[in-house]
């Protein structure tokens, strides 16, 4: 994620604003140019001055608080962003509860998105490619009337709702004995799922090198996963993967790679987007140094990414230390995790040199209601 300035007035902006704190234009996020706008006209189409005054209107789903990208103004067309359009089914917003949780989700679907463009990464919606497409369906137990479990399965991935509670979450978190349990780490997981079905299971000249770094996915999945919950990882995990969950499958670790990649690049960005430049006075070897001058989104050198991000992840632990936090970054890269992190990165550049365009009108959302009683 970087840092945005307000083209009208110049005062700096965050990814999720909506209006200038500044000189109170309206504020909208055009993908196509990875800007965050300000906005003459409306209230219904608006004009971006930045962008050549092209017409915007806001994603249909700004009226309810949960989303500030623009859509081109074409009448009749997708009234949903990028981002949107994926949306299969989303609770039933008239409970405030829900609406509130669901507007949080919908912020870090929001960052899950802006890294899979950044990486042109194939992101086509279910109407519009059903055996490619990605979908998310977010789910409050309240309308199923039955536990929610986020996961995925053929591009459909559901979220509970509860998610975005943090008390609820942190009860799962320390009920799954998961020391890094977050909203945002949940999309990046699930969408390595996808992302495995389209870079790997659809393409054979990955699959020996990923059997090679992950091993044989092709072992039973449901007895691996009752396996690890009823014993756990082995003592020794810490020095082939990159969590404790991701011993449990194959498919389990690369997701929890592939999820980790998009944490290391999206925090470097931000960290390169404020100048980061790491020097301190007592590091006389050079282990704490890193000059953050690079695009990570762009960059296919993983060597590049880790070098500098260790010494980065040192600063964020120490300063969470500092205010009473536990650590931000609790994990250790091994060089068996490293060459993980280096495959999942060279299919992502080698996938998004690929143009993936299958247009297609949208379809409606369905709505998660409570069944009758």
């Amino acid at each position: 994620m970087k840092l945005f300035r307000c083209d009208h007035c110049g005062h700096l902006l965050y990814f999720e604003n909506t209006r200038c704190e500044r000189c109170g234009r309206r504020l909208g996020y055009a993908p196509e140019a990875n800007a965050l706008c300000s906005l003459d006209g409306g209230p219904e189409v608006w004009t971006a001055p930045f962008l050549k005054n092209r017409q915007f209107v806001f994603c249909a789903n700004a009226r309810h608080g949960a989303c500030n990208w623009l859509v081109p103004y074409a009448p009749g067309a997708d009234p949903y962003c990028k981002a949107c359009r994926h949306n299969e089914l989303v609770p039933p917003i008239n409970n405030p509860v829900n609406l509130e949780h669901w507007q949080i989700i919908e912020r870090a679907k929001k960052r899950l998105v802006y890294s899979l463009l950044q990486l042109r990464l194939p992101l086509a919606a279910r109407n519009e490619d059903p055996t490619h497409g990605l979908s998310f369906r977010f789910l409050a137990e309240i309308a199923t009337r039955s536990p929610v479990m986020t996961g995925h399965e053929n591009g459909v991935i559901t979220i509970a709702l509860a998610e975005a509670d943090d008390a609820a979450r942190e009860y799962r978190r320390t009920q799954f004995n998961e020391p890094y349990r977050t909203l945002l780490g949940h999309f990046r997981h699930e969408v390595g799922h996808h992302y495995w079905d389209l870079l790997i299971g659809s393409n054979r000249t990955n699959l020996g090198e990923y059997r090679r770094l992950f091993g044989d996915e092709t072992r039973p999945y449901d007895a691996a996963l009752q396996a690890y919950y009823a014993s756990g990882a082995a003592a020794d995990w810490q020095n082939h993967f990159i969590s404790a969950y991701a011993t449990a499958h194959p498919w389990e670790d690369f997701a929890e790679t592939f999820a980790h990649y998009l944490h290391l690049v999206d925090t470097t960005e931000m960290a390169a987007a404020y100048g980061v430049r790491l020097s301190p006075a007592l590091d006389t070897e050079g282990e704490l140094t890193a000059r953050l001058n690079f695009n990570p989104y762009t960059s296919t050198n993983i060597e590049d990414l880790i070098e500098n991000w260790i010494p980065l992840s040192s600063l964020i632990n120490n300063l969470n230390r500092a205010v009473g936090q536990h650590d931000a970054y609790p994990f250790v890269l091994t060089p068996e995790v490293v060459e993980k992190l280096g495959f999942i990165a060279r299919i992502i550049h080698e996938a998004g040199a690929v143009q993936w365009t299958v247009p297609s009108p949208r379809g409606p959302i369905r709505i998660n209601t409570p069944a009758a009683a």
